[in-house]
């Protein structure tokens, strides 16, 4: 160990002694009278002499990572105040200093007491000094000097990455960059070779290489397809040294995905498809799919359909499923079995996105046949238009054929046909239509002005098969004849001023006709045959289908003509001509001076002579007067008919009734009919109470009448029997007077006039015998004397 450190001690002994006797030159002459000698020996026993006053030190160098069983030894510090008596002690501070260096006090040998790592600390600054033991003086002042650690190759290369993720597009030329990895190495790069590393590739050959320098990842082969195989793992190596046998190494993975490009046209996997459709499909309808692979992905791999050539060009479509890239073929014309039963197609399946520095390899599309066969079926008829539009004249005689619509059968058949008329198209049966050759006929007369237009569906159907029909839509036009007379257009209140002067205009007419010409309405205006010639008015034609009506005479008087009766020929010009005669009424007015009419009847001139208008408003408001009073006693005296005599439900006195007159006896016949008593025939008739309104009505009852029986007092006990007997009758009397009294009553008087002088003792349980009408006067006299009081 002593000979591993002998080269750098030597080394290091040269430089202080130069730098040491540069400085002694440069120093005062009185630090040179205390001169001592300070050296640094080894084991050999040289020593070096310098004419110093202080320390001065240089470097020590120390390998790290020992290994030995022993402390590493660093070096010395001796001093010529040491006479080797053990008087002197030489004290080590710093970085580490009793930790990692320690310090022979006696003899200055300093050891490294732990194995050091440069990649932690690459150098330490220490400070030594001497000190006298007797005397505890420095005998050399504090002097600095640094050990630093020499390296050595004990770490190997590390990657940024444990795993590099890279692509290159496919097909790429050899030498493309694919991605560069970097390792470090913690070793002292400015010390030997320790920390230069060196590249390689240990997995991933022959497809990408790597620059050894630099770690760039290369492609190695030309044309590498992602179709072929897509995933390459390659195995990267970084070892320092320079890659010199013993360098330690460390490795990276990196994976690289071909990416894709569109180098690949599309392909059918078949030549040609066949389909089959029947006649009858609607158009849009898809009947069958074709698919070209491609085994790019992506956009490259998309691509779109289209028809070539072929006999069905114009009778079926393809259409391109984005989501599955394939082509979809529809139906684009109605197909007839009859016509045609086979197509041949050909579809072409091309690239949507072409790459350009591939089309050298040939065209990016493909060609298949496809064949359609079309199916015969059982189809319903057709008619030979899409629609029928028929005009006939409004005076067709009934069963008169208008049109005819025409239908066959497709198929080869060649069914027979049979023709109806959709009966909720024409709920009127107005037309009719024969089923062999469908001719259609009139049923009814026609009219143009109650219904112009008739739309009514025609019906063919299949003899053999009634299941199969078509309908189809037949309009008919009803044509105009002129069959209406022109009329007066609206009802005309026409007046004359009696002031008019000859020549005034006072009206003018226009007229209407419900008939449709097509050149038009043209209308003229004359004067009846009978009055040619009118003498209080004139008829003018304006030539626009209006007229005139014009004052011939000064002056009219509502005294002696109020009205005139005007008439008028009115006729249109259509063939044939149809006429009408309109007659105008015609008042005559008062009005003023400007022509704005006042008043137009004669008793209205009466009235503004004799009366004012003040004397009309004042005879119209007594008037209104008079009806208010009759009213109101009409509604207070049907009021006091609807009072009930009985008002209070606890009125006890529901069988007692006061008088305040005893009427005229039996000669007054006036106070009520006698007849009504005595003819017991006239009280069948049963009627209602008068006296409060019911609540419900009852069933009259019918009883047997008593015509053999004139005694009175038999007919009132007779009817006294019924009513009490009777379930329905009211819980109350009515009044009713009776001209004939009778025999004496067994209970005398019950009138209250008496009751002063009469016996109060009297016993009136005897009314409780007389039913239950007379219960409530039973309950009131027939108690004991102390309920009276």
């Amino acid at each position: 160990m002593r000979t591993y450190h002998c080269i750098p001690l030597f080394i290091w002994t040269y430089m202080f002694h130069t730098v040491d006797t540069i400085l002694l030159q440069e120093k005062p002459n009185s630090y040179l009278s205390s001169k001592k000698i300070v050296g640094l020996t080894k084991d050999d026993g040289k020593m070096l002499h310098r004419t110093k006053r202080g320390w001065m030190w240089n470097q020590f160098f120390l390998l790290e990572e020992y290994t030995g069983t022993d402390t590493q030894y660093v070096g010395k510090l001796h001093t010529d105040q040491d006479k080797g008596d053990g008087n002197l002690k030489y004290i080590l501070t710093g970085d580490g200093a009793g930790s990692l260096f320690v310090i022979d006090e006696n003899t200055g040998d300093i050891h490294a007491a732990k194995k050091l790592d440069r990649e932690e600390k690459s150098l330490y600054i220490l400070r030594a000094k001497a000190i006298d033991r007797k005397t505890g003086r420095q005998v050399e002042p504090e002097s600095e000097f640094i050990i630093k650690i020499h390296d050595i190759n004990d770490n190997e290369p590390k990657f940024t990455k444990d795993l590099y993720t890279a692509s290159v597009p496919e097909m790429s030329g050899v030498g493309t960059s694919v991605i560069q990895v970097t390792a470090t190495d913690a070793d002292d790069a400015n010390y030997g070779n320790s920390a230069k590393v060196v590249y390689s590739i240990l997995q991933g050959q022959p497809y990408f290489s790597v620059d050894p320098e630099s770690g760039i990842i290369k492609t190695a082969l030309p044309d590498m397809s992602r179709e072929n195989r897509e995933q390459y793992q390659v195995v990267i190596q970084a070892k320092d040294m320079g890659g010199q046998m013993g360098g330690l190494s460390g490795t990276t993975t990196v994976n690289i995905t071909l990416t894709d490009v569109n180098n690949n046209p599309p392909r059918f996997p078949q030549s040609t498809y066949q389909f089959n459709s029947p006649e009858s499909v609607p158009l849009g309808t898809h009947l069958g799919r074709i698919k070209a692979n491609d085994p790019d992905v992506g956009e490259n791999a998309e691509m779109e359909y289209s028809i070539a050539e072929g006999d069905g060009a114009d009778m079926f479509d393809v259409i391109t499923d984005k989501d599955t890239q394939e082509g979809i073929i529809t139906v684009k014309q109605n197909l007839d079995f009859e016509n045609q039963m086979l197509y041949t197609l050909r579809v072409d399946a091309s690239n949507t996105h072409p790459d350009p520095r591939f089309l050298h390899l040939g065209p990016f599309k493909d060609t298949a046949v496809v064949k359609i066969s079309v199916e015969d079926i059982d189809e319903p008829p057709v008619f030979t238009k899409v629609s029928y539009l028929i005009e006939v004249d409004e005076d067709v005689k009934e069963g008169s054929i208008i049109g005819q619509v025409t239908a066959y059968d497709p198929d080869a058949r060649n069914n027979l046909i049979k023709y109806s008329v959709d009966r909720h198209t024409d709920m009127d049966r107005i037309f009719g239509i024969h089923s062999e050759n469908g001719s259609i006929f009139t049923l009814k007369a026609l009219d143009r002005e109650s219904s112009p237009w008739h739309n009514i569906t025609v019906t063919a159907t299949e003899i053999n098969n009634p299941k199969q029909s078509s309908h189809i839509p037949v309009f008919i036009r009803i044509l105009d004849i002129n069959d209406h007379a022109p009329e007066f257009a609206m009802y005309y209140e026409t007046f004359v001023c009696e002031n008019a002067k000859p020549g005034q205009l006072i009206q003018t007419v226009s007229v209407m006709d419900k008939d449709d010409p097509p050149r038009g309405h043209k209308f003229f205006f004359e004067p009846v045959p009978e009055f040619t010639l009118n003498p209080n008015f004139t008829i003018v034609d304006n030539k626009d289908n209006t007229a005139g009506i014009m004052t011939r005479k000064d002056g009219y008087s509502r005294n002696k003509m109020s009205t005139y009766l005007l008439p008028i020929l009115i006729f249109d010009n259509d063939y044939p001509i149809q006429s009408s005669t309109g007659t105008l009424t015609i008042r005559v007015c008062a009005c003023d001076n400007q022509g704005n009419m006042q008043s137009c009847t004669a008793e209205a001139l009466i009235l503004s002579a004799g009366l004012s208008t003040g004397a009309l408003v004042a005879i119209l408001l007594c008037v209104l007067i008079l009806l208010i009073l009759v009213v109101l006693f009409a509604a207070l005296k049907r009021q006091r008919k609807k009072e009930p005599l009985i008002i209070s439900k606890d009125d006890v006195r529901d069988n007692i009734v006061t008088y305040n007159d005893e009427g005229g006896g039996e000669e007054d016949t006036q106070a009520f009919d006698i007849g009504t008593l005595r003819n017991p025939e006239a009280r069948e008739d049963s009627k209602l109470r008068r006296d409060v309104m019911p609540e419900t009505i009852f069933q009259i009852r019918r009883t047997v009448p008593l015509w053999e029986n004139i005694d009175v007092q038999d007919f009132i006990h007779r009817r006294l029997k019924e009513n009490d007997a009777d379930p329905s009758a009211p819980p109350y009397d009515s009044l009713a007077t009776y001209a004939y009294e009778g025999n004496d009553s067994i209970a005398d008087s019950l009138s209250s006039l008496e009751s002063l002088t009469a016996d109060c003792n009297q016993d009136y349980d005897y009314l409780s015998d007389w039913g239950p009408r007379f219960k409530k006067l039973a309950d009131m006299y027939g108690g004991d004397d102390s309920d009276r009081d």
